[in-house]
């Protein structure tokens, strides 16, 4: 057993002021955590309990299907300039020099790095399939760390990787990462659910998060508890209701009007009496692409509607947006911002050279299917320096709409895609919205935050090609590995925990990850006869099989009452004035306000009472 008066837990009454979330609050004032810096904290005797009983569990799980490896934290430059990703990453990395002035990095993922080992050490079909893993420091220059552990620059992640010979293989891998973490995560007793997500900097084609729901997160997920549709934001869609479109005017071609000072959408719809949905949005943008040059495109959507820039960003292959300028404004438009619109520009059409489509610039490989959604603007971007265009599918079929004529108070009415304007490309570029239906059956999704704990990722050919990575098939020809990779953040866990199991009070563990599944309070240790009893208690749950915390501090009860309700033990066994009658009071911190959670219990049943309420891995 462990002796709370020969321990380092620093409880604090209050959290510092700069502590938002309740995660981080109780991190803090628990005595889990300290921080060193923006970002970067020091894991004291408690959190570094539970962080290993998370680890210990992925661990387990991650045995039953990887074999475990540890690679460096410090990487060389040359290793992620072949994959691009020393630009890609731009200020994210921590970049520093060796005494001899080579270029390196802090490590943010190890894709890289197993690649170089696939590409040195494997050699054949009958190698594969792979998977390694890691549990490891990573480190993200975060420009804005906040809310604990939920937003750091030093972190540790379980990221693991695979390497299979075709599709199916990658489909089984994928497989097997899913079915794991979910059993990790319930395992370290969390409320989560898996979503559809985007591929964002990792590249690849499919990828999924494994979310918990709390006001703390970032990420806003669409679901429909209906059929049990999740996705991300960043990837969600839903159905629109219909809407009617509006009645041509005079030969039913566009119609240049005057609309003095209407540069608003909602002063153009009082201004012509017509809805939101009547109206074509422009957003007119600069995309930087991956030769390092900026681009100019232009997004058009139905009034109502927002841009998702992660699908945007998706959709052309741009690594960043920025919105055009005056300048580049006249450039592109010859209009200014609130009367720009899509009729009369001089875009990028749609490219029909299907072989061009269907290879890759770096080496002229055919493409896989999931890697050609993006292609036709990515061709056009290295075709030519003219502006992109990119139609919300929303707007696909639609007629008779009102958009800016690219000059001042002026628009068009009867304007209608595909007729009035070709658009480059058109694509799911909006976000989805509440009440929304749900994709596959209509239902109104709803919209909640949540904090990402683990993704999975399928990458394809996107590391094995950049690297040359090679292995030689069933019949001798040599073929690239296709890959995945798999992340999990630890602390998250324990964060997105915290974030679940809260109150005034303080917080409480699933027994899984806590730092102790039991502390034994004895209320005045003045009296031997208590102090003898509570020992024994301890003794006896130790010898059962728990982890056991003693309270042993000359410090009044109401005091340890209130630091056990804090630090996140899930029960508490009161050892106080019943002693004598051969009884102690078992208090399931879950529920500490409400007295039926109280009961008492004879001494020598404790341990028998206890296990029954526990279930144990």
């Amino acid at each position: 057993m462990h002796r709370w008066s020969q321990l380092f837990v620093p409880t604090l009454r209050e959290a510092p002021a700069d502590a938002e979330v309740a995660s981080h609050k109780f991190l803090l004032r628990s005595g889990y955590i300290r921080q060193l810096s923006a970002g970067v904290y020091s894991y004291l005797f408690l959190g570094q309990r539970s962080l290993n009983k998370i680890m210990a569990i992925v661990r387990q799980e991650m045995d039953k299907i990887g074999q475990e490896f540890f690679l460096p934290a410090l990487l060389p430059r040359d290793l992620l300039e072949e994959s691009g990703r020393w630009t890609i990453f731009g200020d994210n990395l921590f970049r520093l020099k060796d005494r001899k002035g080579a270029d390196a990095c802090l490590g943010m993922t190890h894709e890289e790095v197993v690649t170089s080992i696939a590409r040195n050490e494997l050699r054949s079909y009958k190698q594969l399939p792979q998977i390694w893993y890691q549990i490891q420091t990573k480190f993200r220059d975060e420009p804005r760390p906040k809310s604990g552990l939920l937003r750091v620059r030093q972190f540790t992640m379980k990221d693991a990787y695979s390497f299979d010979i075709d599709a199916a293989g990658l489909d089984q891998s994928y497989r097997k990462h899913d079915q794991t973490y979910r059993a990790i995560f319930t395992r370290c007793g969390l409320s989560f659910i898996v979503v559809e997500a985007d591929s964002g900097m990792m590249g690849g084609s499919g990828s999924q998060e494994f979310m918990v729901y709390t006001e703390a997160g970032e990420d806003l997920i669409a679901s429909c508890a209906k059929c049990g549709y999740a996705a991300n934001i960043e990837k969600a869609t839903s159905r629109l209701a219909p809407v009617e479109d509006l009645a041509p005017t005079g030969d039913g071609k566009p119609e240049r009007i005057h609309t003095p000072g209407k540069a608003a959408i909602a002063d153009i719809v009082a201004f012509l009496n017509m809805l939101p949905q009547h109206d074509i949005k422009a957003l007119a943008y600069m995309a930087l692409g991956k030769d390092g040059a900026w681009k100019p495109v232009a997004v058009f959507l139905r009034g109502d509607h927002s841009v998702n820039e992660a699908k945007l960003l998706a959709v052309t292959g741009a690594r960043e947006l920025r919105y055009m300028g005056t300048e580049e404004l006249e450039t592109w438009f010859k209009g200014p911002a609130g009367y720009l619109g899509p009729v009369g520009l001089q875009n990028v059409a749609p490219s029909q050279d299907a072989p061009v489509l269907g290879r890759s610039f770096s080496t002229g490989r055919p493409l896989e299917p999931h890697e050609m959604r993006s292609s036709a603007v990515a061709v056009a971007f290295a075709k030519s320096g003219e502006l992109v265009t990119v139609l919300d599918k929303a707007l696909e079929s639609r007629t008779n709409l009102v958009a800016g004529a690219n000059e001042l108070d002026y628009h068009f009415r009867n304007v209608t895609p595909g007729r009035d304007f070709t658009p480059t490309v058109t694509a799911d570029v909006r976000d989805a919205v509440e009440g929304e239906g749900c994709p596959n059956c209509d239902a109104p999704i709803k919209i909640g935050k949540a904090v990402e704990i683990g993704h999975i990722f399928k990458l394809g050919y996107r590391y094995s090609e950049s690297m040359g990575a090679r292995v030689l098939d069933a019949n001798g020809k040599e073929v690239m590995p296709t890959m995945g990779c798999y992340g999990i953040g630890i602390e998250r866990i324990l964060s997105s925990a915290i974030e679940q199991s809260n109150d005034a009070n303080g917080f409480w563990l699933p027994p899984a990850i806590a730092p102790f599944d039991v502390v034994v309070t004895v209320t005045n240790i003045a009296d031997a006869a208590l102090l003898s009893a509570g020992e024994q208690v301890a003794r006896d749950l130790e010898a059962g099989g728990f982890d056991v915390l003693l309270d042993d501090r000359d410090e009044r009860a109401g005091v340890k009452f209130k630091d056990a309700d804090l630090i996140g033990i899930p029960y508490r066994i009161n050892v106080g004035k019943k002693t004598a009658e051969g009884l102690v009071e078992l208090v399931t911190r879950a529920t500490a306000g409400d007295r039926s959670a109280t009961r008492d219990l004879p001494l020598g049943e404790v341990a028998d009472s206890l296990r029954a309420l526990l279930t144990r891995p």
